[in-house]
């Protein structure tokens, strides 16, 4: 039998005068009431664990399914709403206002607006455009887009005279316009011009021996004609000696010099025309610039022109490889409609030159004249040739290209104003000013020459201004923050500072702050 042993208890009795409990009533207290409650938080304890796995197997079954619901929500809006946001500096990926306002006036009521691109849409420039094009279907979802390999579909590349890959051709309404550059301001400006109530006429003076505009000789302007009728130009001939008069429907009226002289009434009829407010442009010649201009002297005394004798001949015609020098450089473009933008030259082949003059009421717009090493040679061109001054032979630069402007006479007919909408009604109201081209040379627009250098963008902005239809949508060029990205010495740091240390240790002290409250759980 074991020594009894007092417990801490005990010893306090002891002190107190009581006597010591039993040492099996101790025993048996403190041993047997211990182990119960132990087996009771146990239980207690596995039950909350199971529960706290079963809420947090549940919560993470809901968080599931909820991001997968999320995610396919997401997808299906997204297939059916398109949003887009531009946060470029320059706002590169977004339309100027000028175009939004130009797709704005396209009707909604009718056949929409067809585009055809020719090339492959998979190809490099097939991309380039349709990433422009994006930016206009955003505006316009009913634009009618049709991607066209030329070399799968030879023949309909040969129905749109198709020359280069990427080519557009715009229809609306039975009228075309095709583009050969393509920008946003060329693009706007083809979709300007398509929406017009009505296409401009032009009316090519003939019966005189004049340039075929259906003729397929190098001297005509047979390819030209052409490059204007899939601009959305309407083509008609006109032979005074029958009709008398220049109809009053004429947009712009198109002389080139005659080989017959005309009869008085009939430059009557274009003065007249004049009068009116009608536009011209009037290609003239060397050798048609002597004398009495077979028969067109009246226009030109109208007009205030006094050609120089002479043909221009341009030391720099042997730099473009021109061995004739008479092949007059056209390269100092002023800052206006017909010259803004162009960086290549153009060149007019055997051409005269003017004096700087305009009869009363006409202003001087602008003048396209040739080189510093240019003068108006007045003897036989060959073998090597020098200024006379003597001759009259005056020194470059030579105007080569008369640009005149003035306002709308009074009485000038309604029926010739195409060039504006009005704001309100979006009709063409009376035209602004009336507007005349006199060119030293007709050869640059010819078969044989049209395709050199500048010289068709030329012609067709002659054609497009003298109709009130130059490319108005030029939009600014804007910051391109494309290439150009600088920071500031603080700005550098701090986002060296942020990713390589701030990032770091807010991922590591929210990996921390987790692992702490599922200690605590």
């Amino acid at each position: 039998m074991s020594a009894p042993r007092l417990t801490p208890e005990g010893l306090d009795a002891v002190a107190a005068g009581e006597p010591p409990a039993s040492p099996d009533a101790a025993t048996t207290t403190d041993v047997s009431a211990p182990n119960q409650t132990s087996a009771a938080g146990s239980s207690a304890q596995g039950q909350i664990l199971a529960w706290q796995r079963l809420h947090r197997a549940a919560a993470d079954g809901v968080y599931a399914a909820l991001l997968l619901a999320i995610l396919l929500t997401a997808g299906w809006l997204t297939a059916r709403h398109d949003s887009y946001f531009d946060w470029t500096a320059s706002g590169r990926n977004s339309l100027t206002p000028d175009s939004v306002a130009v797709l704005e006036r396209l009707p909604t009521e009718g056949p929409p607006l067809v585009i055809t691109v020719f090339a492959p849409r998979e190809h490099r420039v097939g991309r380039a455009v349709e990433q422009l094009l994006a930016r206009y279907r955003r505006q316009r979802p009913d634009l009618d887009i049709h991607w066209v390999d030329p070399q799968r579909a030879p023949a309909r590349a040969r129905d749109a005279d198709v020359r280069l890959l990427g080519q557009l051709v715009l229809e609306f309404r039975g009228r075309r316009e095709t583009l050969t550059a393509l920008s946003e301001g060329t693009l706007s400006s083809a979709i300007d011009r398509l929406a017009l109530p009505r296409a401009p006429w032009i009316a090519v003076l003939e019966g005189h021996g004049e340039r075929a505009p259906a003729g397929a000789a190098g001297p005509d302007i047979g390819r030209f004609a052409q490059l204007l009728r899939q601009r959305g130009f309407r083509l008609q001939p006109l032979d005074l000696a029958s009709a008398g008069s220049v109809p009053a429907n004429t947009d712009l009226l198109v002389v080139s010099a005659p080989s017959i002289p005309l009869f008085p009434g009939e430059a009557e009829a274009l003065v007249n025309y004049l009068k009116a407010g009608g536009n011209l442009l009037w290609l003239m010649e060397p050798d048609g610039a002597q004398g009495d201009l077979m028969g067109l002297a009246p226009v030109a005394a109208y007009l205030g022109i006094r050609p120089l004798p002479g043909t221009v001949v341009d030391a720099r015609a042997g730099e473009l490889g021109f061995e004739d020098p008479t092949f007059a450089v056209l390269d100092d473009w002023p800052s206006h409609a017909l010259g803004r933008d162009l960086e290549r030259p153009a060149v007019l082949p055997g051409s005269v030159a003017f004096e700087v003059t305009a009869a009363p009421g006409w202003l001087m717009d602008t003048t396209l004249g040739s080189g510093s090493q240019s003068w108006n040679e007045t003897g036989p061109i060959r073998g090597e040739v020098t200024r006379d001054p003597a001759l009259g032979e005056e020194p470059g630069p030579l105007p080569l290209a008369m640009v005149l402007t003035r306002p709308q006479p009074r009485g000038a007919a309604d029926d010739l104003a195409t060039d504006a909408r009005d704001a309100d009604t979006g009709a063409p109201p009376t035209r602004a000013a009336q507007r005349v081209i006199v060119v030293g040379d007709g050869d640059f627009a010819s078969n044989a020459h049209l395709g050199s250098a500048e010289n068709s963008t030329l012609a067709l902005r002659m054609a497009r201004w003298l109709t009130g239809l130059e490319d108005l949508i030029t939009p600014p060029p804007g910051i391109d923050d494309r290439d150009n990205f600088t920071l500031s010495g603080a700005r550098t740091w701090a986002i060296s500072a942020g990713g390589v240390v701030a990032l770091p240790a807010l991922l590591l002290g929210a990996g921390l702050w987790v692992r702490w409250r599922r200690g605590r759980a």
